[in-house]
């Protein structure tokens, strides 16, 4: 393990029993054929989970539906991408020349899912309750209040809601394919809502971005269902 990579653990106050997952963890699909969007999948369910878990003991007299809304806020690309400057990420991710020319190192999108992978590093190294300490660490210093649920919603929160309120699945993403160089890909995003038979899809810069954009798309086509 390299001395920066020491480093981080501390500033993690989680040492690695294997530090392999914390390199994995740091690794971007453009410099290794190992990289960390598996983990970054892992930690994505672990963070909002720990998020989730946060929010029901620090706003106990909200509603799920303003929880929901407070926890899109919290887990949003531009709120993980400041935390991840604040832990020192940006000078530790493993990049391909061609991606690291481009300035990915402070690409909001992969500093957002690199935190991820770390805190799903985490929860592979140490269990449930070493991610979870981890996700409140990190939001320690953040104010958190039901105010916070006034922001817009973005397309996959919305798309939640209006499932739930229909008491339905929640919709399933998937990337059915990536264009372009790896330094510079986009990726094309599917969002199926089986119950209705329904499947959109969406292009974005990131797979967070795909996302995104497939959420909107499947927004539209409900709306105009319903017309």
């Amino acid at each position: 393990m390299s001395e920066a990579q020491a480093a981080l653990q501390e500033r993690l106050q989680h040492r690695f029993q294997d530090p392999r997952l914390l390199a994995l963890a740091l690794t971007h699909r453009s410099f290794s054929a190992e990289h960390n969007e598996r983990l970054e999948f892992l930690g994505d369910s672990v963070l909002n989970l720990g998020v989730a878990g946060l929010l029901y003991q620090r706003l106990k007299d909200q509603p799920e539906g303003e929880l929901s809304r407070v926890r899109a806020n919290l887990v949003k690309q531009e709120t993980l991408h400041a935390l991840a400057v604040a832990l020192g990420l940006p000078g530790l991710i493993r990049l391909g020349e061609g991606e690291a020319r481009s300035g990915g190192h402070k690409r909001p999108s992969i500093l957002a899912d690199a935190l991820e992978a770390v805190i799903g590093a985490v929860y592979l190294d140490a269990g449930y309750g070493a991610a979870e300490a981890l996700v409140r660490r990190l939001f320690s210093e953040l104010e958190i209040n039901p105010q916070m649920s006034a922001a817009a919603k973005d397309p996959k929160t919305e798309l939640q809601e209006v499932l739930q309120a229909r008491k339905m699945r929640l919709p399933v993403y998937r990337v059915v394919g990536t264009l372009g160089a790896q330094h510079k890909q986009t990726f094309d995003v599917e969002c199926e809502v089986s119950e209705l038979g329904l499947v959109e899809r969406g292009i974005g810069a990131s797979r967070r971005a795909g996302e995104q954009a497939a959420a909107a798309a499947m927004l539209m086509a409900l709306k105009a269902k319903q017309k």
